[in-house]
């Protein structure tokens, strides 16, 4: 089993880093395979509602969204990390994430469905669960399991070694970790046992608007 954990900081080692390689690690010793994946700090445009991803199924925009998904579809279960940027994700994880997910569902990918995920967030110091309902709203659309902590998923710090300091956070993420080996384990065992997956109805569309 494999998880995938998105660092969507312009930092490759900055703060964000430091709580998914805290992450990472734990996972590790669970016995998953990890990989961290940096969307790196090339400009990532935003959708622009074009719809090329439902006939080509991928991005129009060929960059790390088409990168990711073509190895997210071998992935069991995804961690998506961002600092706070004004009590948000940052400009280039928002247009990744909103890329990222209508793409998938445009293109009828099914690259996250029923596999576990959870967000987690770094800030200096406020902004973070702002952030955190942010990006939990993608997993929520996806039918993706959210896997919880003891607390809410975050980290604080300005730089590398103040989240090392950070001994809350770093063991709310260690348990975030270890939440989510068990789910994929158990995942595992019932699909071995015989237990389907949810039937998959076809998505109806219903406009608010009526003539």
């Amino acid at each position: 089993m494999k998880v995938l954990l998105v660092n969507g900081s312009p930092h490759r080692k900055g703060c964000t880093w430091t709580a998914l390689n805290e992450a990472a690690k734990t996972l590790n010793e669970e016995g998953i395979e990890t990989e961290i994946f940096w969307i790196g700090i090339k400009p990532l445009a935003g959708c622009i509602a074009c719809k090329t991803c439902a006939k080509k199924g991928r991005c129009v925009f060929d960059d790390t969204v088409n990168e990711f998904l073509d190895i997210a579809k071998d992935a069991d279960g995804f961690i998506f990390g961002s600092p706070v940027h004004y009590a948000s994700a940052t400009g280039a994880m928002t247009s990744f994430m909103d890329r990222v997910f209508y793409t998938n569902m445009q293109a009828g990918r099914q690259v996250f469905s029923l596999k576990p995920a959870a967000a987690v967030v770094s800030a200096r110091r406020a902004g973070t669960t702002a952030t955190f309902d942010q990006l939990n709203k993608y997993f929520t659309i996806s039918e993706m399991p959210v896997i919880s902590s003891r607390y809410w998923n975050m980290v604080h710090g300005a730089a590398p070694e103040d989240v090392e300091k950070d001994l809350e956070g770093l063991q709310t993420v260690r348990i975030l970790a270890r939440n989510m080996a068990f789910f994929l384990k158990c995942k595992e065992a019932g699909l071995r046992a015989g237990v389907k997956l949810p039937m998959q109805e076809k998505t109806v569309f219903t406009n608010f608007i009526r003539d």
